[in-house]
């Protein structure tokens, strides 16, 4: 359904700080890497929790491009699933980016697409497979 991109994060073990700044410049350019940033627990083909596998299917019920989309799957890499929660101030996984910018978690996806304004946040960002396709 989507491609998987997987990150090459640095591992660090044992204690917990604040945000690296190889870290956050990691997070940054994985926020960049596509129009449509997805982190979750698990892949987009085998998410490993309810909340990921929700907002999966939510993008795909709306039509978001494949060609648009990447997943960051933060059960590999503790630096990410730790880092990610601070780069957003966003307690929970998963985390929505669309053009860089933090929209939210399953919570905040799911009320969007109930109102609609997910598929028009995605729609005005040109992110929606076309409809001649």
């Amino acid at each position: 359904m989507f491609r998987q991109v997987t990150p090459a994060f640095t591992r660090y073990a044992g204690f917990t700080r604040l945000l690296s700044t190889e870290t956050k410049e990691a997070i940054e350019k994985a926020v960049a890497s596509a129009p449509v940033v997805l982190f979750m627990k698990g892949t987009p083909d085998q998410p490993m929790c309810g909340f990921s596998r929700a907002t999966i299917n939510l993008l795909g019920q709306v039509g978001v491009d494949p060609e648009k989309f990447a997943a960051y799957n933060v059960l590999e890499d503790q630096e990410l699933r730790d880092g990610i929660k601070e780069f957003s101030e966003w307690p929970t996984i998963p985390q929505l980016y669309v053009d860089k910018e933090f929209v939210g978690g399953c919570d905040i996806v799911t009320s969007m697409a109930q109102t609609g304004e997910l598929t028009e946040l995605l729609e005005e960002k040109d992110v929606l497979v076309p409809e001649d396709e």
